[in-house]
């Protein structure tokens, strides 16, 4: 017998709220749910293929520990018992800088991604920290941190009510949105053209949001921050720079004027291959709007000058009047958000506090970069120990960092790896024991990180739609055990975790004078928590005491987790409002438009206005029915247009002699690939596009549909040396590549 459950979509940033259908305990179809309070029955492919992501049968059902050499099943027993005996070892022979923790996009869609890697960094204080933000986000959050004191205060645009958004190196209606969370994206792009609205795209490919704009600028990839840097230099010379209300919160104002003088849209058009009048004529614009928001997304990000790039999206919208005001670009509070603090000065945001080993990268947000992973495991020479154990959560470094061929080799010399990952794909393949979490249908749901980037203040929670299989394990729960198997604690109960965690957080709101809490008793406030388990538990007791809370009776009409239990469509919390000073850290409690690493990194982008770069330049590309490397085992998430293809102009082609749909070899400076070709005017000359993500065909994985069309691995064309300085972000974009045609015309 069938019936319907409701589940927030864990495929994308979008958040969609879904109505399962379910029989038995199969997931057999999913709509958008018309009564969610954000995402209104909006659903993307990925969303409506949830039933067949959620029941791939290549998903690992039990845990598989390698014995002899070879991977083989085992009791969750015999799995927690060997990754304690491999990780203690390494920790007490070599230091907890010798365990590496890898953490990969997925955690961010997943309640226990979000709730139990920070207490498992804090017990085992390793610096060996990787992320997949180092090869898609850093940027921005490095930008944030030095402009707000903040590195996760990330204003978005106010999508619904902007007169005039310049989008840069994003493709919303392929990707749903990144860094800024809004179902239906594209239905937000053609309302704000049908209310009169400008939309402007900065992209070296004609995209699908390429399609729906005003205007389309193909620029030359990698010179994004040029452009932006030339566009607030025109707002200052022709006195068009009006931060008015914003205009007391903010420190170095002049000294920003005299350091984008030099960038001059004349200065900077042959690089960007922008018309100078062009780049004036968009400066206008932007000023003149009644409101505008500058967006900016991992084009802009993965690219030499990504930190500069991202933080001049921020000057623009500031110069403009636009950032924190409705119609421009707000900061988000969710509701899960620590209790506001007064305004005033913060601690700032440090960078470089400690640095890699091997080549000295400083460390970003208490990340190393990622595209370092493999020197720390496998070089000897630098200071300290090299990286001898590893735990990998829903990461996939193989394919999703820079000389995965390295890598891949490098993961083997382990003492010892974990991996939490529901597959055995190309990197948990290496894994001594591999931990697989249940399907998402049988797991909870609430988006801590997206929310706090959400374009509308709304709190939803979805408890799991079937209930958990016999043999199975909770992510939850897996990730707890996790802790105590990697600090010595190895065979306590779990839910100590979550209730060390309760304590602590409480233990620090009772003495926080701002908090609604301040005095009380800590263990009479832990007795008051609601909730089945102990991540309900600790959902409760942030959203008690977030912005929203009842502040555990403080306010009787705040938010408890069984208020949120009793609206399943969630609640809406209204529309983003401006919020500065509150949400600024820094030391000055000021926004510092100039800060100093970003000073120091400005004559680099000088150099930048008389390079040309020889060649074709790569550029990736995003899929609508795709996120990075983890869908590609779905049948019905491949196939049409998700294809790993060589893009290129005809008349590069034409040039090259390279045919459409002829193999033709890649070359860059990390190794080469063979792939078809795919020649379209949608890609400017001189540029070539491969997705990201693919590149199935190493052994010893189980992934049987994505090895019939496994692609090649983008990231084997990159050896890993460039990165942008300030944030340790890959350079993915803008990376000269030989082409040469297999076939000739």
């Amino acid at each position: 017998m069938s019936r319907t459950a409701l589940r927030i979509c864990p495929l994308c940033e979008a958040t969609c709220g879904l109505t399962l259908t379910i029989d038995g305990t199969r997931v057999t179809g999913a709509r958008g749910d018309r009564e969610d309070v954000f995402s209104h029955g909006f659903v993307c492919p990925k969303g409506a293929s949830f039933g067949a992501v959620d029941g791939d049968p290549d998903r690992l059902r039990t845990p598989l520990v390698r014995r002899d050499g070879e991977l083989r099943e085992a009791t969750w027993e015999e799995a927690f018992d060997a990754v304690a005996a491999g990780l203690r070892p390494v920790v007490e022979r070599h230091g907890p800088h010798a365990v590496g923790v890898v953490l990969g996009n997925p955690n961010v869609h997943t309640m226990a991604g979000a709730l139990y890697p920070p207490v498992l960094l804090a017990a085992l204080s390793t610096r060996s920290l990787f992320t997949a933000s180092t090869v898609d986000q850093m940027p921005k959050h490095v930008s944030s941190g030095l402009l707000f004191g903040d590195a996760n205060a990330i204003p978005v645009p106010d999508l619904d009510h902007t007169d005039h958004l310049l989008l840069i190196g994003a493709n919303p209606l392929e990707s749903n949105g990144s860094l800024c969370t809004a179902p239906d994206f594209p239905g937000k792009l053609k309302a704000l053209r049908a209310r009169g609205g400008t939309l402007t795209v900065v992209d070296p490919r004609r995209t699908r949001t390429a399609r729906l704009a005003d205007r389309h600028l193909a620029i030359r990839p990698g010179t994004d921050a040029l452009l932006l840097a030339a566009m607030a230099q025109v707002l200052f010379e022709e006195d068009l720079a009006d931060p008015g209300e914003l205009t007391p919160l903010l420190q170095g104002l002049g000294e920003l004027r005299h350091a984008v003088e030099d960038f001059t849209p004349e200065a900077v058009s042959e690089a960007c291959d922008v018309e100078a009048a062009v780049i004036r004529e968009l400066a206008r614009e932007l000023a003149a709007a009644p409101t505008a928001a500058v967006y900016a997304r991992i084009g802009s990000c993965t690219v030499a000058h990504g930190t500069l790039a991202s933080w001049l999206v921020d000057v623009l919208n500031i110069l403009t009047g636009n950032l924190d005001r409705p119609g421009g670009a707000l900061f988000p509070q969710a509701a899960t958000d620590r209790t506001p603090r007064p305004a005033g000065p913060g601690r700032g945001f440090a960078l470089g506090r400690w640095h890699s080993r091997v080549s000295g990268h400083p460390e970003a947000k208490g990340e190393l970069p990622l595209s370092a992973l493999a020197e720390e495991i496998d070089t000897a020479t630098g200071d300290g120990v090299p990286v001898r154990a590893l735990i990998a959560v829903a990461a996939n470094p193989v394919l999703s960092a820079p000389d995965g061929d390295r890598l891949d080799k490098a993961l083997d010399s382990l003492d010892f790896m974990v991996s939490v990952d529901p597959y055995l794909n190309e990197t948990s393949r290496h894994a001594h024991v591999v931990l697989p979490p249940p399907p998402p249908s049988q797991s909870p749901h609430h988006d801590f990180a997206f929310n706090t980037l959400a374009v509308r203040n709304q709190v939803r929670y979805t408890r799991p739609a079937v209930p958990l299989e016999d043999g199975r394990m909770a992510e939850t729960e897996i990730l707890a055990r996790l802790v105590l198997a990697a600090t010595g604690m190895h065979g306590a109960d779990p839910s100590a975790v979550d209730t060390l965690v309760v304590d602590q957080t409480l233990g620090r709101a009772v003495k926080e004078p701002h908090s609604p809490v301040h005095g009380r008793d800590p263990r009479e406030l832990a007795a008051r928590l609601g909730g089945d388990t102990g991540p309900e538990r600790r959902l409760d007791m942030m959203l008690r005491l977030g912005p929203y809370g009842d502040g555990f009776g403080a306010e009787p009409d705040g938010l408890t987790l069984e208020r949120l239990l009793a609206r399943p469509h969630g609640i809406d919390l209204g529309p983003l409002r401006p919020r500065l000073p509150q949400p600024l850290k820094t030391a000055s409690g000021k926004v510092e438009l100039l800060p100093a690493p970003i000073a120091a990194d400005l004559p680099r982008l000088r150099q930048a206005m008389a390079e040309r770069p020889a060649g074709l330049l790569l550029v990736g590309r995003r899929h609508l029915r795709s996120n990075n490397s983890w869908m590609h085992n779905v049948p019905a998430l491949t196939g049409g247009t998700n294809r790993c293809t060589l893009q290129l102009h005809p008349e590069d082609a034409e040039r090259l002699g390279v045919l459409d749909g002829a193999d033709v070899r890649v070359k860059g400076a990390g190794g080469e690939v063979t792939v078809a070709a795919e020649v379209t005017d949608a890609v400017r000359r001189g540029v070539v596009s491969l997705p990201h993500g693919w590149g199935h065909d190493r052994p010893g994985t189980r992934l049987h549909h994505a090895a019939k069309d496994p692609g090649v691995n983008v990231n084997q064309l990159l050896d890993g040396t460039l990165l942008d300085p300030l944030s340790g972000n890959a350079v993915l974009n803008g990376v000269p590549v030989e082409v040469a045609a297999l076939v000739s015309l």
